[in-house]
């Protein structure tokens, strides 16, 4: 008898920390959509990245040159803070959060954190890889995201979408028209 309460009170522990904890779902947005979502829209090319304990969880804080702003107004310098990373022996990960290499450059798309600096908008949605195609040698973009497949409710099936290879000079456009849309109303 006594095991058996034992073993309910770890159970109604264990559900109760469950319930506590929670779950982060990403809502899928298209191109139009996070831009409407962002503050700033802005390509920058990464300069160190670094994780560190905050508030009792790990936090990478990346530093990026900001060569172009497409929305919004960024300095010539960013730190972007994201969810996980290593510190010492211990390390975090979390799904759906993007890491960076120094030198790479990405298109991100941005908004203000409640501690008062910046994070990717939908994570992996909001982070465009640059790349100059091999057979071309124009620059495109990748979204991370475009690697995941996504569930249609409407077809009931996974299938993948986001931005491939899409060239950059079409990407400033698009994101362009679409702050502009937003701005206006239209």
């Amino acid at each position: 008898m006594k095991q058996s309460r034992s073993f309910c009170a770890l159970f109604a522990a264990v559900l109760t920390l469950a319930l506590a904890a929670g779950a982060t779902t990403i809502v899928q947005m298209n191109l139009d959509e996070l831009t409407g979502a962002a503050r700033v829209v802005a390509r920058g090319k990464c300069i160190s990245s670094e994780a560190r304990l905050d508030g009792g969880y790990i936090w990478t804080f990346t530093t990026f040159d900001v060569g172009e702003t497409l929305k919004g107004s960024a300095a010539s310098q960013i730190t972007v803070r994201l969810l996980g990373g290593k510190v010492g022996h211990m390390k975090s990960t979390v799904d759906g959060v993007p890491e960076f290499t120094r030198g790479e450059e990405v298109y991100l798309f941005l908004e203000p954190t409640r501690a008062g600096d910046l994070s990717v908008t939908g994570w992996v949605q909001g982070t465009f890889r640059v790349r100059s195609d091999v057979q071309t040698g124009k620059e495109v973009v990748t979204q991370d995201s475009a690697a995941f497949a996504t569930f249609d409710p409407a077809t009931r099936q996974f299938k993948q979408s986001g931005v491939r290879n899409m060239p950059v000079e079409e990407f400033r456009q698009r994101v362009r028209e679409a702050a502009e849309r937003q701005r206006t109303g239209k």
